[in-house]
């Protein structure tokens, strides 16, 4: 298999705050270095980046000594959390911005979608960006008219084609920007996360194809997501990319779990605030998804995957309890579930409420956790913790997630229709 993408020891380091050595003499040395393909001589050594950590330092590396290849005709999923490196990355790739160390060697022309707006010029109307950006891949007038037609159809904008394109929507832009990079004539397809901007009709029209790019065409694709869902079912490789170095890389599914279970960093709860009468009777420890204790601000689970939520209390005073767990989302509580039918003694002093909440039972968005103990099923003492912390479950393009108008959950089971 040929290589249509090669990346080797490839880093990138940006200065903080004010950019210059200070000096006119050092910069016309930093020039000169530059211009002789050498490295920066006053470049300090600088940090990972880490955007939650203030830094100690001038530089920070978006990417450092990253390397991998990828062959002619795969479709690689590029996945990793905000500021891990990855539009950095893909400016590289497409000739946006130079690394300042390490070599990329590609086979082909690249088409990008980095972000709205990218390649287009907003006085010119969308036949003349089309043929813009035709003439910028290489592409012949009439290789170009030829394509017209079909871009359109697919961009659904044939109404405002004569329009200066500042005129048109976020949606819009998107939508004629990705019909001109999908169907020009390119070897590599790089496509960032810009299709969020779309509604979800067309977004799966756009998973769909860039599939028929990689699969049936044959050419490269460069997907990068936070939408997992896409991601696998696009894709067939994956790069993750934490603090601008690549911590794993193989196929996508692999990927993607490594991604879940890397966000799911092992935190302890210090303190819970409960209110009630029973405040001072139970304290919460732990809170565990799918194996794993969690950071609270960054919880995610797969659609597929069945969502496995364990509290560990410590009791302080000798109760019949019984623990419910709430899911609440947009401040509507979605269902109540409880570890127990009735309240029951507590036998020792350390004690878990387990609960199991069925995969592809919750649609894509983010869900509040909130926690209560009573001392009866229906009257008595109480104490109920809100908020306690908040989950993602992600999105994955099938058709159960297809009309996510239809509810907030979903309900499954063998429906049909009869005929009598």
């Amino acid at each position: 298999m040929s290589i249509a993408i090669k990346v080797e020891n490839l880093s990138k380091a940006y200065q903080l705050g004010e950019i210059g050595t200070g000096t006119i003499s050092r910069d016309l040395e930093r020039w000169v270095a530059r211009v002789r393909g050498k490295e920066d001589p006053f470049l300090k050594i600088g940090e990972a980046n880490d955007r939650t950590v203030k830094s100690t330092s001038g530089v920070v590396w978006s990417l450092k000594d990253v390397s991998f290849k990828i062959g002619q005709g795969d479709a690689v999923g590029i996945i990793g959390r905000n500021g891990a490196g990855k539009s950095t990355l893909l400016k590289i790739l497409s000739r946006v911005t130079s690394p300042t160390t390490g070599k990329i060697s590609g086979r082909g022309r690249i088409a990008s979608l980095l972000e709205v707006g990218t390649g287009f010029h907003p006085e010119l109307t969308g036949r003349e960006n089309i043929f813009l950006n035709g003439a910028i891949l290489g592409m012949r007038k009439k290789e170009i008219a030829r394509k017209f037609d079909e871009i359109l159809d697919f961009a659904g904008v044939e109404r405002y084609v004569d329009t200066p394109v500042k005129r048109y929507s976020s949606g819009m832009y998107v939508r004629l920007a990705f019909a001109v990079a999908a169907h020009l004539e390119s070897e590599i397809l790089i496509v960032d996360e810009v299709l969020a901007v779309g509604d979800a009709e067309f977004q799966k029209k756009c998973l769909g194809k860039m599939g028929e790019v990689s699969k049936g065409e044959g050419r490269t694709v460069l997907f990068v997501s936070h939408n997992m869902g896409a991601v696998m079912q696009l894709c067939q490789k994956g790069i993750l990319l934490k603090q601008g170095e690549v911590f794993a890389e193989g196929p996508v599914e692999k990927v993607v779990n490594n991604y879940a279970k890397d966000i799911k960093s092992k935190t302890l709860i210090s303190q819970t605030v409960f209110d009630g009468p029973l405040a001072n009777t139970i304290a919460l420890q732990h809170i565990v998804i799918n194996e794993g204790n969690v950071d609270l601000m960054n919880i995610t689970v797969l659609p597929a995957e069945s969502i496995r939520i364990q509290l560990l209390f410590k009791a302080l005073a000798k109760y019949e309890l019984r623990v419910g767990l709430s899911i609440f989302k947009d401040g509507v509580r979605l269902f109540t579930l409880h570890d127990v039918p009735e309240p029951e003694k507590l036998l020792k002093e350390e004690f878990a409420s387990d609960f199991l909440i069925p995969a592809y039972l919750l649609r894509p968005g983010i869900y509040s956790i909130s926690i209560g103990a009573y001392e009866s099923s229906n009257s008595g003492d109480w104490v109920w913790g809100t908020e306690i912390c908040s989950f993602e479950v992600l999105e994955e393009w099938s058709d159960i997630y297809e009309m996510r108008s239809f509810g907030i959950i979903n309900v499954t089971g063998k429906n049909q229709r009869i005929y009598k």
